[in-house]
């Protein structure tokens, strides 16, 4: 796990020279303070901070070169099958035990694509072709590991931080802002791959293989997707969980491979407390952390204890303060290069500088609600689904009538069009009318459009499949965003054990029983209780929220008013200033909007202060 830079470029003498390359190196240290590497080519620079997990040696250290001297290459992640990828293609001479030397030995071997395709894990991977003069970008398949790049008349620069691209000098004096993409950040809180705020800046999809030629043509290829399943589904049964819990075992156990300490986190829900009980079935010492809040609505603590003594876990209770939270903002903030806008990465950044002290290694339970239907918004879709089968026209007058006669209290047909407009309005922080007046005239991108379409919906098991769909390649985006910048921020590996290659199969070709039985996650709720009494499961779960109302509206509240209305609000041109300042005054003085919309305005403006503004 660590994090890299690496310059392209279109003609050799526009290569950065060693210093200022180190200087962009330097921005992602905390990802890797174990070892940094330089590596300049011809026409290519590569840079490497490394967090040391497999082979603590200088032999694991990058930028790597394949042994035929052919291929460069910078990794951030894990490979979780490397070994048997080793045994299966007769690696041999290989100068590390980590999973790095194996890709480097697999691309000499079966070459870029199979490579890409044959691995399993978390991973961000930059190559130089010095055969085919190429530049080679991926990312697994979940988008757990970032990777951004910049795209401009010299050449290609690419970063595991956003901030890496856009200051590297090829770009920094030219950064133009998308009104789209600035819209869909304040409406949702987070950059959705593969676009950023910026114009000629992006993200590599998950599970995409991008190849730069110096001719500066493009190619993009999706060489992983798992949601071309729907209509080879069984349905989730009684020996789903028998045979999910199998296979789970063998993905923890995989992910327990470390040279450095391991843990877990452990909260009240029913995800990480199952990833627990299998890390310990592989590993009887592990030790579960847990945090826990002084505010009693938001503290789930007793809860997570009650798993540790069925699970005959170690556990380490993270007692934090509001005001500790409250005191870590800016120095999260200093971390965050990036406009996101999830309120509940403070906790996280807080729990996983703790878990640090310790542990360079944790296994979270990040994906479950997505894979296995986890939110209760399945069940709103799945109760007025049959009004979606109406046409608007005819719905509009019924959903009022029954609301008037209170047979139905959801409003939420009536206003929306279609079940991906109802969806899309789920995930949004601030109103769809709402946002538009903040954005007058700025349409969504193309693919946000695409990935709220839920046109093929027939029934009630291919809405679900569309909804799992979305929730995977939106949602859980914004979580992986938040687990990866709050951990690295502090210098800590998380694996994602639910979003292995193999479970992720397992869900996609596993059909819900939803419709019929009503219970969100059932699959996992059914493997937990093979290891926990029954009673324990179904507790109301709060998740790493904070009491962000309060907070706006006390200890913040001044600090948010300067930063809206002192400061120059960074991309003022694209957007309406006066309504989305009306909104904030609104918050404040009538008790109108949302919270978490405040958030996403407020960070924002802190992020173009900490770093834009700089």
């Amino acid at each position: 796990m660590c994090g890299f830079i690496g310059e392209f470029s279109f003609q050799e003498s526009d290569l950065l020279s060693t210093s200022a390359f180190s200087d962009i190196l330097a921005l992602s240290k905390h990802r890797g303070p174990d070892a940094t590497e330089i590596k300049r080519g011809q026409n290519f620079q590569l840079g490497f901070n490394r967090l040391s997990i497999l082979d603590l040696s200088p032999n694991g250290n990058q930028p790597k070169q394949s042994p035929s001297g052919r291929y460069h290459v910078v990794f951030n992640g894990e490979i979780y099958n490397y070994k048997s990828l080793a045994e299966t293609y007769q690696l041999k001479n290989l100068q590390s035990s980590s999973d790095t030397e194996v890709i480097i030995h697999l691309l000499d071997v079966i070459g870029i694509k199979k490579t890409i395709t044959l691995l399993n894990g978390m991973f961000a991977i930059a190559i130089v072709d010095t055969e085919k003069n190429t530049f080679n970008l991926t990312r697994d398949f979940s988008g757990i590991k970032p990777l951004f790049y910049g795209v401009t008349d010299k050449g290609v620069a690419v970063a595991s931080q956003f901030d890496q691209v856009y200051k590297h000098p090829w770009l920094k004096s030219n950064l133009q802002l998308r009104p789209s993409i600035m819209k869909e950040y304040f409406g949702f809180g987070y950059m959705q791959a593969p676009n950023t705020v910026y114009q000629s800046i992006f993200q590599v999809n998950p599970g995409e293989w991008i190849v730069i030629k110096k001719d500066k043509t493009i190619k993009k290829q999706q060489l992983i997707s798992f949601d071309n399943v729907a209509g080879n589904q069984k349905i989730e049964d009684n020996q789903t969980a028998t045979s999910y819990n199998e296979l789970l075992g063998n993905v923890v156990k995989r992910q327990l491979i470390s040279d450095v300490p391991i843990a877990t986190f452990l909260s009240g829900g029913v995800d990480s407390p199952l990833i627990s009980a299998h890390a310990k079935s592989n590993k009887n010492d592990v030790e579960a952390i847990t945090l826990k809040v002084d505010d009693e609505t938001l503290n789930e603590s007793e809860i997570a204890t009650s798993y540790a003594e069925a699970l005959d876990l170690k556990q380490d209770i993270f007692e934090i303060k509001a005001s500790e939270i409250l005191e870590s903002i800016d120095a999260y903030f200093e971390k965050c290069s990036e406009p996101f806008g999830d309120y509940s990465s403070l906790p996280t950044f807080l729990l996983t500088q703790h878990a640090a002290k310790n542990y360079k290694v944790m296994l979270s339970g990040d994906g479950g609600d997505e894979l296995f239907m986890g939110y209760p918004r399945f069940r709103q879709f799945m109760a007025h689904y049959y009004l979606y089968k109406l046409p608007f026209g005819l719905r509009k007058p019924l959903v009022r009538l029954l609301n008037k006669t209170k047979i139905s209290k959801v409003s939420a047909p009536f206003y929306y069009q279609t079940i991906g407009d109802w969806q899309m309005a789920k995930h949004l922080h601030i109103f769809p009318n709402i946002l538009d007046e903040m954005f007058p005239g700025v349409d969504y991108s193309t693919e946000i459009k695409a990935l709220y379409n839920f046109k093929e919906v027939t029934n009630k098991q291919t809405l679900l499949h569309s909804l799992k769909h979305n929730e995977f390649y939106a949602h859980l985006q914004r979580v992986l965003i938040k687990v990866d910048r709050s951990s690295m921020a502090n210098s800590l590996e998380v694996r994602v054990p639910f979003l292995d290659k193999e479970s992720i199969d397992f869900s996609w070709k596993t059909a819900s029983s939803l419709p019929k039985h009503k219970i969100l996650k059932k699959t996992l709720k059914d493997c937990l209780g093979q290891y926990v009494p029954k009673t324990l499961i179904n507790k109301t779960k709060m998740g790493f929220m904070v009491p962000l109302d309060d907070w706006l509206k006390n200890q913040l509240k001044e600090d948010v008013l300067y930063h809206v209305f002192e400061i120059p609000f960074y991309g003022a041109e694209f957007l309406d200033e006066n309504r989305i300042k009306g909104a904030v005054k609104d918050y404040y003085e009538k008790g109108l909007f949302s919270a978490w919309g405040i958030w996403h305005i407020y960070a924002w403006q802190k992020w173009a202060v900490k770093h834009v503004y700089k």
